[in-house]
């Protein structure tokens, strides 16, 4: 393999297997903490735009704040754990998250759309960190060649913790939200007020109760055995091939999986954040459209199982990659040539679609980085970005157009993914 996971405190060798295992059950909590706070994004941006009374561009400020942190700190997060090590960082990162959950017990208690907007970006800033530790640490805890197997078993985690989450925060906030959508028009502006407070309260006990959860983690994670790697020990064939690189903008196929990356976890966020807000326009009553973020993640959770059943043993990571892309404008084209509760399938089997794309452009990406492999984790890190941007992009369309044509943003990205998955992660002078 083209890098060797050590023990970064001697002995130097390889991780044990016993010891690769216990730290392939902790990442994959730490996978589930992602996924639970990432996806209660897709109720909170209907949520928010009910209680502080927002337009579609506006609400999607909620997916900006959250996703814009990774652009902002992964060079910070890569300083951070240089100075601690994964496993410290990752305690660091979950006790930012846990202030950045806290912040929305003032927001709540004063329905300020900023403060949200602030817990959004803390919480974002704490995931960057275990991000940046968390994705590099499992792809070389093992064998590269099989490494997108194992961010397949980490996505599983990921996904049904964020098919879970819109459920829980959803049967909370959004319960009766159509018949208080209702009398909010007849309300006077006094009236008005105390409902949307009082819905605003909603999200105070769930917040508190991510808060502990947060910091017990915390806890565990600082105590337990993690084993610690250095990606600085480059192998001797990697070393060589990496002799008069100085710099990590010397890799192009690292380059153009950022903007791979930026790409399809705009188009990912696009898929699971946009979905409940689409079914209301499409006149899906929230009732029902509040389960439909859920559909997208456990459509993500069969292809993660396609995945590691096929992954590398029937098809490469590349080939995989291709097949992602090619079905993910098949499926954005239905949905914008359809209506109703069949445009809403076509946009959850999006989830399906985007299930191996993480998987396959990570280590097609951080592939032969060696020393350079953090820093290029924190450009790849810096791509989640386009979970900020692409969705901000379709709110405005959404305005401006409709929400069913705004999706035709989602068809360029997907051409592009499959452009990397053909030749531009082969690309290395």
């Amino acid at each position: 393999m083209a890098e060797t996971a050590t023990l970064k405190n001697p002995p130097l060798g390889p991780v044990p297997a016993a010891k690769s295992s216990s730290a392939i059950v902790i990442i994959g909590a730490l996978f589930f903490i992602f996924g639970f706070i990432t996806w209660l994004n897709s109720v909170l941006i209907p949520y928010l735009k009910i209680a502080c009374e927002l337009n579609n561009f506006q609400s999607y400020l909620v997916a900006f704040a959250f996703y814009i942190s990774y652009l902002v700190m992964a060079i910070p997060s890569s300083w951070v754990l240089k100075k601690t090590g994964f496993k410290k960082g990752m305690a660091v990162g979950l006790l930012v998250m846990a202030v950045g959950a806290l912040v929305f017990i003032p927001a709540a208690l004063s329905r300020t759309y900023v403060l949200f907007l602030l817990g959004l970006f803390i919480q974002g800033t704490g995931l960057a960190v275990l991000q940046t530790a968390s994705n590099p640490y499992i792809t070389i805890v093992g064998p590269r060649e099989s490494a997108a197997k194992r961010i397949s078993i980490m996505g599983i985690c990921n996904k049904v913790a964020g098919a879970i989450a819109p459920l829980v925060l959803g049967a909370i906030t959004l319960k009766n939200a159509d018949a208080i959508q209702q009398r909010l028009l007849t309300m006077t502006a006094t009236d008005k007020a105390v409902e949307l407070n009082a819905l605003a309260s909603r999200v105070i006990l769930p917040y508190v109760v991510i808060v502990v959860v947060l910091v017990l983690l915390s806890i565990w994670i600082y105590f337990s055995h993690l084993p610690e790697v250095d990606t600085d020990n480059e192998d001797e064939a990697v070393a060589k091939a990496n002799t008069n690189k100085t710099s990590v903008f010397q890799f192009p196929h690292l380059m153009l999986g950022v903007l791979t990356l930026f790409l399809y976890v705009g188009a990912e966020v696009i898929a699971g954040d946009t979905i409940i807000s689409y079914g209301a326009s499409q006149g899906i009553p929230l009732e029902t459209a509040k389960y439909f973020t859920t559909c997208t993640l456990v459509a993500m959770i069969v292809g993660y199982i396609i995945g590691i059943a096929t992954i590398p043993k029937y098809i490469k990571q590349g080939t995989a990659l291709k097949f992602s892309a090619i079905l993910g404008a098949i499926f954005s084209v239905i949905a914008i040539l359809t209506t109703g509760y069949t445009s809403v399938l076509f946009i959850a089997l999006l989830g399906l679609a985007n299930s191996l794309m993480w998987p396959a452009i990570w280590p097609l990406a951080i592939a032969d980085l060696g020393r350079f492999t953090k820093i290029g984790s924190s450009l790849l890190i810096m791509g989640i970005a386009g979970g900020a941007i692409l969705p901000l992009i379709y709110g405005r369309l959404a305005d401006v157009l409709n929400p069913t044509h705004a999706y035709v943003i989602l068809i360029p990205c997907y051409l592009y993914i499959l452009y990397y998955a053909v030749s531009g992660s082969k690309i290395r002078k």
